[in-house]
């Protein structure tokens, strides 16, 4: 294998493939990347075993051939060469080495060997469909926050995407819940995604998705299976397994008949959650709202730091009341609202509250009460 390409392309590659490779594995050609050079260019393939990257950049090949290396560090060597550089990459098959010339420097890497590299193949993907990269990025900005970190309950772990209805259109939504708050969102149904399995993504591979299309404002190519997902993003391919568990019926937390309104500024909101919570104790965060006609007074009560009030107007005609929640799951939910204006639908102080998004009808919020 003989080749040479630029090095930031080098880099942009290795950028997209290397988050996938753990750091510390017990398998060792898990911390290598599979460079596989051919005709057109280069090929880079990482995988954990739970998730596969694949990504291509341009390349003037003069020896095809295939080897493994240390992502890491073959990551860190391109890091540092001068912006501009050419990089020549040549296999030694006799010393089992990878040397990478640049300039006056010279390194050498072991390797391994290439058939041992572990394909993570998606298999028949019975449903494939585009979604713009905005709209992608969005059902995930908006849901991910709530992803359940508890394992026991690992179906809880990622984010539940699948068809569902508004009214009478037909959407794709994403759900995700941690037993405490609830969010959902959902856009109209792609073409082609008709008829598709439910299927919760893992929680890495949201983040390893909501990184990779960060920057992407073309359209996403999604394949979905019972048991794998494919997501194809201009040169990158992202394939991964799915969590094999059943999501929970959450329509039945979702609170229909809460009858009293209340409108709030989102930024006084958010500005006076974050002030009267600087008091409250670590372990609880608990936050006091007190409610009455067109008043909201805040309040933190911690026997150990101190206490702390604040009073905002607001929009409440409904009969006054007291209710608590953790700060910082409101803070989480009020950060995703796109609108000025927060909508609370709340029952009573011990039943979940329902946050809306006056600009975006998609999106709702379930918040579970605490003790105050």
């Amino acid at each position: 294998m003989k080749l040479v390409i630029e090095r930031g392309e080098l880099l942009r590659a290795l950028g997209h493939v290397t988050s996938v490779v753990e750091r510390r594995t017990t398998i060792p050609i898990l911390s290598n990347v599979l460079l596989k050079a051919s005709g057109p260019g280069l090929q880079f393939k990482a995988t954990d075993l739970e998730r596969e990257v694949l990504e291509h950049a341009p390349a003037d090949v003069s020896q095809p051939g295939a080897v493994t290396v240390p992502a890491h560090i073959l990551h860190d060597i391109v890091r540092k060469l001068p912006d501009g550089a050419e990089v020549e990459i040549k296999r030694d098959p006799e010393k089992e080495r990878l040397t990478i010339t640049s300039g006056h420097s010279r390194f050498a890497l072991q390797t391994l060997a290439p058939e041992d590299f572990p394909d993570l193949a998606a298999g028949e993907l019975s449903h494939k469909f585009e979604i713009a990269a905005r709209d992608l990025k969005r059902l995930i900005d908006k849901t991910r926050f709530a992803i359940s970190t508890e394992e026991t309950r690992y179906y809880l772990n990622g984010i539940y995407l699948h068809t569902a209805t508004r009214g009478k259109e037909a959407t794709l939504r994403a759900v995700a819940t941690d037993g405490h708050r609830l969010a959902q969102a959902e856009l109209p149904l792609p073409k082609g995604a008709e008829g598709m399995p439910g299927v919760i993504l893992p929680r890495k591979t949201v983040h390893e998705l909501q990184r990779l299309i960060e920057d992407s404002n073309a359209d996403i190519t999604v394949g979905v299976s019972t048991s794998k997902v494919r997501f194809e993003i201009g040169t990158i391919t992202l394939t991964s397994k799915l969590i094999d568990g059943t999501f929970p019926d959450y329509a039945r937390v979702i609170p229909k008949s809460n009858d009293k309104e209340l409108r709030v500024s989102n930024a006084d909101f958010i500005s006076a959650v974050d002030r009267v919570s600087t008091i409250a104790s670590e372990r609880g965060r608990a936050v006091k709202l007190n409610i009455s006609r067109d008043k909201l007074v805040l309040s933190v009560n911690n026997p150990e730091g101190g206490s702390a009030t604040e009073e905002i107007g607001v929009e409440y005609d409904a009969t006054p009341l007291e209710i608590g929640f953790n700060s910082r799951y409101l803070l989480d939910i009020a950060a995703q609202l796109e609108s000025d204006t927060a909508l609370f639908q709340l029952a009573d102080p011990g039943s979940p509250t329902m946050v809306k998004d006056g600009g975006d009808e998609g999106a709702l919020y379930v918040l579970m009460p605490m003790r105050v």
